[in-house]
């Protein structure tokens, strides 16, 4: 499974972005597709998360109403809509695609830079 993930840039306080995420390969047995996010010194964290299957969206409270996921099955391409954007939202993000069978896998894009400042 390969991903591509895009759309970052700068943006200012209060603005918003969409980043996209194209997936490749074999990608038939991935459960669960994800946005994460990583800010200079800190961990990775999850943004957001999305069921193949049934389409469940789960959000960090942080993002919870300002952010939203989605996916388009017939692009095989996750979305992130990135509303009321702040100065704390400043991260790189990266597209995560979870594979539970045959075996559990992680995989990862290469992350797209986002810097909310005025």
């Amino acid at each position: 499974v390969q991903l591509q993930a895009s759309g970052g840039g700068l943006v200012e306080p209060g603005g918003s972005l969409r980043l996209s995420c194209a997936a490749s390969g074999s990608i038939s047995n991935i459960a669960v597709m994800a946005w994460y996010r990583q800010a200079p010194g800190k961990e990775r964290k999850l943004v957001a998360g999305i069921t193949s299957s049934s389409g469940y969206t789960r959000y960090a409270d942080s993002v919870e109403g300002r952010f939203t996921i989605s996916r388009d099955s017939a692009k095989n391409t996750l979305y992130l809509q990135m509303s009321s954007l702040e100065p704390e939202d400043t991260a790189v993000y990266y597209c995560n695609a979870a594979q539970m069978v045959p075996f559990e896998h992680d995989y990862w894009g290469q992350g797209t830079q986002v810097t909310v400042s005025s």
